[in-house]
């Protein structure tokens, strides 16, 4: 058949996807092993956990798989999509609207408002024959002279609305609602991370983007007035009906209908942008930044555009995952779970294949999730011998030691699936013209 003006034979088509046929059958297999012994709701569960993952590992693929930009702040942008989710779909708190909250808010964002333009304003002092070196140097005194009056003026106006309401609540709106306004808040913050960072070495901006993901999982942490910080908020709405209602397997499986749809639209999506003349574009800059500059390419503004775009699709999927566990916690964001297992997930896939990231996001969510009852059952059978060999007093100090395992699984599988595949499960495949 003709694809792109060059004919392919139809057995090729059958070689080129001989690994999805492969691995499709074992990922089945698996979940039809956990569907044996943990019964239906538990594997909905892992279905729709794992589906969620997958929008969050196409995000991280459209960044590190195109553009070869390595992100380790997804941790703050999942934040940032659940925090919108409960500010624009938790019902309305009446006692915040009722108080003198929304009126003290209000100035407050005035305030904010003048300090934005006042910072603005010194930005562009250089159109004035000033130095640029003086300044950068003026606009980050001012911004931190700016953030001081804020967080001042901010005190007085947060101990009100913890007194009068406890928390501002949210506006009560569908939950997909949320879910776009938080692809759209993770969008916008990456696009002033990217301003500042996109500039730095690969290694700087892990670096830098994980200092910025921290930073914004203390801000949420400790703002009691905006998220009930340790608090947490909870129950968040669903946008199919609730365990309550339909019972936890139907519920379920409504709910990872929904989040497979999502994936199949971005999926269809992504792999039209990849084969298209700008994804193409996206894969030279990678590759060769330097020819691709020279072809008269925009490295910088292209970087930032990719960037804004998997945080925005990793805040949509954030946003998803934390609706699905009905709780927002930011004290429980670890970099573990929200960080390094993705990144796990993507480089087992394969950097740069769209349906990798998607089997590896299932494959991988299936190791981890299993690990512990797996050790469990490990222990529970070897644990006399064991503690014989190890000399421990008591068997249950292997037990206790089971949710350990979960690392040790996941660093083995990643050693081997480094040696034995470096290029992960599905490689990207470029096509040849």
């Amino acid at each position: 058949m003709a694809t792109d003006g060059h004919l392919q034979r139809p057995g090729l088509v059958m070689k080129n996807y001989k690994r999805e046929l492969i691995i499709l059958p074992i990922l089945l297999i698996g979940v039809f092993a956990v569907f044996a012994f943990f019964g239906q709701a538990y594997t909905l569960r892992m279905l729709a956990e794992a589906a969620c993952y997958a929008l969050l590992a196409l995000g991280l693929t459209i960044q590190w798989g195109y553009a070869g930009l390595f992100n380790a702040g997804i941790m703050g942008l999942i934040a940032i999509g659940g925090f919108m989710t409960v500010l624009f779909s938790f019902p309305v708190n009446e006692a915040f609207w009722n108080s003198r909250g929304p009126v003290e808010l209000g100035w407050l964002a005035v305030r904010l408002a003048i300090i934005c333009l006042i910072v603005f304003a010194v930005s562009q002092c250089h159109r004035l024959g000033i130095p640029k070196k003086l300044r950068t140097t003026a606009t980050v005194v001012t911004a931190l002279i700016g953030f001081l009056l804020f967080n001042d003026a901010l005190q007085p106006v947060a101990r009100l609305i913890e007194r009068e309401a406890g928390f501002i609540g949210g506006f009560g709106l569908p939950v997909f609602v949320g879910w776009i306004f938080g692809g759209l808040a993770a969008g916008c913050v990456a696009y002033g991370i990217g301003k500042i960072c996109l500039g730095l070495r690969s290694d700087y901006l892990a670096i830098a983007t994980l200092g910025i993901a921290e930073i914004i999982k203390a801000i949420l942490k400790n703002a009691d007035w905006l998220t009930r910080g340790t608090l947490t908020v909870s129950p968040l709405p669903w946008p199919v009906p609730t365990p309550n209602e339909l019972g936890f397997v139907t519920a379920r499986a409504a709910y990872l209908s929904v989040i497979a749809i999502m994936i199949a639209i971005v999926f269809i999506g992504v792999q039209r942008a990849y084969h298209a003349p700008w994804g193409r574009m996206m894969k030279a800059i990678r590759d060769n930044e330097i020819s691709a500059a020279a072809m008269g390419k925009d490295i910088n503004f292209r970087r930032l555009e990719i960037f804004v775009l998997g945080s925005a699709l990793i805040g949509i999927g954030g946003a998803a995952l934390i609706t699905f566990s009905r709780i927002f916690d930011p004290a429980g964001m670890h970099p573990l779970h929200h960080t390094f297992l993705i990144w796990v997930m993507v480089i087992i896939g394969g950097a740069g294949s769209n349906a990798g990231a998607i089997f590896g996001a299932v494959g991988v969510y299936i190791i981890w999730i299993m690990s512990e009852p797996l050790a469990l059952l490990v222990f529970d059978f070897f644990g006399p011998y064991l503690a014989t060999v190890f000399q421990l007093e008591s068997t249950d100090d292997l037990t206790n030691r089971a949710l350990q395992m979960r690392v040790f699984v996941i660093g083995l599988t990643i050693t081997l699936a480094l040696r034995y595949m470096p290029q992960g499960l599905i490689p990207e495949r470029s096509r040849k013209f």
